[in-house]
């Protein structure tokens, strides 16, 4: 199946807009090709501001209406608690809310970005999406995540270079009751440090202190910043390593 074939079967749908490349380009092509469209984007704790920032600029662009829900999303305990499958009720909450705002709106299916380059597998989220009967048009029509940067250059999309980026409760480890003091500190964390110039990166909440794990080409970049940041971000971490072994691509 490929995109045009999937929007001539579904040609009214709303999209799950992260303000990433691969929803990114997923709204393109719904904008470009389906009947009607829709983005919503949920804004919980979970999310660092400068998403919602990216989507309405995106969305703007693309001139798609976006509708921003707000949730708190630690008011899920299974989520808060942050078990090892914390990303199903995640989804499942957060999906279950925006699939009823999409109906209530004239939307019946609700897609999200997921690319064939991701593991299906049986991972919690994904298992989620699957019960919500949510669809993912990139992954089911073979658009793998390379494709997905190239096709959104091609298309002039902003976003088409942003680096993957999961959510803020991926930077706690699985156990910890994840709090809005928490994920406050590794937000202002990340964003010191990207504005220092480190992309594609993390920054992990190992008790009081950070773990800041960057690309090999980056390395020396971090080793330099560090000093100074550790001091500015002295309230908030007692002290931050750097992981000596450089950060591959996952998308934790």
């Amino acid at each position: 199946m490929t995109i045009e074939e999937f929007f001539r079967e579904n040609p009214v749908c709303a999209v799950a807009f992260s303000g990433g490349v691969d929803s990114a380009w997923l709204l393109h092509e719904a904008a470009r090709l389906a009947e009607r469209t829709a983005a919503y984007f949920i804004r919980t704790p979970f999310q660092p501001a400068f998403e919602l920032h990216d989507a309405r600029k995106t969305a703007a662009q693309l001139g798609v209406p976006l509708s921003v829900l707000d949730f708190d999303v630690l008011t899920v305990p299974e989520a808060a608690e942050n078990p090892p499958d914390r990303c199903y009720y995640c989804k499942k909450s957060l999906f279950s809310l925006l699939g009823g705002a999409a109906r209530m709106d004239g939307y019946p299916l609700v897609l999200d970005g997921g690319n064939a380059s991701d593991d299906a597998g049986d991972r919690p989220g994904m298992r989620a999406l699957r019960e919500l009967g949510v669809r993912s048009p990139l992954r089911e029509c073979g658009v793998t995540k390379a494709e997905v940067r190239r096709l959104a250059r091609e298309a002039g999309l902003p976003v088409w270079d942003k680096p993957s980026y999961a959510c803020l409760a991926t930077r706690i480890p699985t156990g910890t009751v994840i709090t809005a003091e928490d994920l406050g500190r590794v937000e202002r964390g990340e964003l010191a440090f990207a504005a220092a110039g480190l992309r594609d990166f993390r920054l992990r909440l190992r008790g009081d202190t950070g773990l800041l794990q960057v690309r090999m080409e980056q390395m020396e970049l971090a080793r330099q910043i560090l000093p100074e940041l550790q001091g500015r971000l002295a309230q908030d971490f007692s002290a931050i390593e750097l992981d000596s072994t450089p950060r591959q691509g996952r998308e934790t």
